[in-house]
């Protein structure tokens, strides 16, 4: 509490306040009731992107890590090749080139029309998280690839030493101590992540910032949708950034640093 008191932190506090009453007193937030059930169904779809993207980006993101750290050159190359691709194209082109390249070819087979996939595949939304956990995987298989070469070899070596399995050895030692160092900056990438999710509406996914397009495209009302989708970006990064940092301490504890 004595941080929080802090005089230029009660400043700010103050000024924040004054901004939220004024905004609340002289914008019009008369469309809320209208579109707010919308809203939430946006924001759902928001963070379920995130989370499946995230997930499923870090389990692509330690194979391409560790095939870059100590895998063979044949599987060396081709993931260093992968990271390479997806941190040097734009994210929307990469959405693009998913939905409406590879999504467009799937309607030419009858036999993908008559099967039980056609109903998931002619959504926008599978497209749409094939390229977030993409994205996520080819950024994160370099923090990964630091990662794991980061974690000092006289500690593997003393493993293998004990008996322990190259499995056992790369589940106890090695991607405990390379999750020790990747968390801060896998933090920042997560937060990024929710940034990049506003791009999913541009093959008409409906999330939170598609709502708030669609609240301006109707009543004409420009600020108070973006100020309000502001908000919730930001309310989520903090909590996204709060969660990592107890991660942090608690997985660095554990691990006796």
């Amino acid at each position: 509490m004595r941080g929080w008191l802090r005089p230029h932190r009660l400043v700010l506090i103050a000024l924040a306040l004054a901004l939220a009453l004024w905004a609340g007193w002289s914008l019009r937030w008369d469309w809320i009731p209208r579109y707010w059930q919308l809203g939430v169904q946006g924001l759902w779809r928001t963070l379920w992107l995130l989370v499946l993207s995230v997930v499923i980006g870090f389990a692509l993101a330690v194979p391409l890590g560790l095939a870059q750290a100590a895998g063979p050159r044949w599987l060396a190359a081709p993931a260093r090749w992968f990271c390479t691709l997806i941190r040097g194209t734009p994210l929307l082109l990469q959405i693009w080139l998913i939905y409406y390249g590879i999504g467009s070819l799937f309607p030419q087979y009858p036999w993908i029309r008559q099967s039980d996939l056609w109903p998931l595949l002619r959504q926008a939304w599978p497209y749409a998280l094939t390229a977030l956990s993409l994205s996520y995987a080819g950024y994160e298989g370099e923090v990964m690839r630091g990662a794991f070469r980061a974690v000092p070899p006289g500690q593997l070596e003393a493993a293998r030493a004990y008996g322990f399995s190259p499995f056992a050895v790369f589940r106890r030692i090695w991607l405990p101590q390379a999750l020790a160092r990747a968390l801060p900056t896998l933090g920042g990438e997560t937060v990024l992540q929710l940034k990049a999710t506003p791009l999913v509406a541009t093959i008409t996914v409906i999330e939170v910032y598609a709502v708030a397009s669609r609240v301006r495209q109707d009543t004409f009302i420009v600020y108070e949708p973006l100020i309000l989708l502001a908000l919730v970006y930001m309310a989520i990064a903090g909590l996204l950034a709060l969660g990592f940092r107890v991660l942090e301490r608690r997985y660095t504890r554990g691990l006796g640093h």
